[in-house]
């Protein structure tokens, strides 16, 4: 199989190391759950540029944008200061960086100056506090979107230039509406398309109804990632729906593909995401697909890469 044409900025790849006494807990610490799945062992090693063009080879990935890796929260700083050097070894890989801070955290504030130092730096995603159902939604949970701490370390975003990537399940689209109404300058972007885990079909009509509301937000997008089965894998019957639902909801000018790798290898290999996502978009336009695949990453991440559309 040769590698493909269709140009594309490989987005979520978390860039994984123990530099300088760093711990990533997502892959290193054998103590850590996933998020999606049960055991992150498979995936607990280093995970560096030259694996990530490894497992991409049959694909024209012309640059990608790490997340953060999960260092310890005492040295998220650090993370920022590491990952900027794989930049400085070759600005496309990554070409720009999302970092992590504890936004309800003392100094958060401090720590988001310290990320934006570094001009790689495009956005922030923390994992806010979150239920499990629902109907468990908790309200006054500490470190929720509707923390009063937590705002506040979100206000610092705007003063930085920085967007925020939102983790979090569909079932928590109220306070995304809220926390947009109160920051309007400050884009989103969903990832992990809202988290989709529960197919059954009320579960579904939830998910759509939360892309809906959240759509009608102009500064709102979606990551189109890590919506692998748990168990079950990638299958393509089960994965295009969503996929479609996204574009429809959204529209190509705000959703762009991203790998979650190497998370998402649990479910399947590069190559069978990107056959999938392919597959799913085959019958739009070629400058529709560039979009999803290159140009939206281009404008959402500022990088310094012409448009496939030019």
């Amino acid at each position: 199989m040769g590698r493909t044409s269709l140009r594309r900025i490989a987005g979520l790849p978390h860039a994984a190391g123990t530099a300088s006494g760093g711990e990533c807990k997502a892959i290193v610490n054998s103590s850590i759950v996933g998020v999606f799945f049960n055991d992150y062992a498979a995936i607990r090693r280093n995970f560096l540029p030259a694996d990530y063009s490894a497992v991409a080879a049959r694909h024209n990935v012309v640059a990608t944008v790490t997340m953060e890796a999960e260092w310890d929260e005492g040295r998220l700083a650090d993370e920022t200061r590491w990952t900027e050097t794989l930049h400085r070894t070759n600005p496309r890989f990554p070409a720009a960086h999302v970092a992590r801070t504890v936004l309800h955290a003392p100094g958060a504030a401090d720590e988001i100056a310290a990320h934006a130092q570094f001009p790689f730096v495009r956005g922030l995603r923390h994992k806010p506090t979150t239920a499990s159902a629902p109907d468990r939604i908790d309200r006054s949970a500490a470190g929720s979107m509707r923390d009063p701490a937590w705002r506040r370390g979100y206000a610092a975003l705007a003063r930085h230039g920085l967007h925020f990537e939102l983790q979090a399940p569909w079932w928590h689209v109220d306070e995304l509406i809220d926390l947009v109404a109160a920051h309007p300058e400050t884009p989103v972007v969903i990832v992990h398309a809202f988290m989709p885990s529960d197919r059954s079909p009320e579960a579904l009509a939830g998910w759509r109804a939360a892309l809906k509301r959240s759509a009608s937000l102009p500064n709102v997008a979606i990551k189109i990632s890590g919506i692998g089965l748990k168990g079950i894998g990638w299958p393509d019957v089960a994965q295009r729906p969503l996929i479609r639902d996204m574009l429809e909801i959204f529209g190509v000018d705000r959703c762009l593909f991203a790998s979650n790798f190497p998370v998402d290898g649990l479910t399947g290999s590069f190559d069978t995401l990107y056959a999938g996502y392919k597959a799913a978009t085959a019958d739009l336009s070629r400058r529709d697909r560039l979009k999803l695949f290159h140009d939206n990453a281009v404008h959402l991440y500022r990088l310094d890469i012409p448009p496939a559309n030019s």
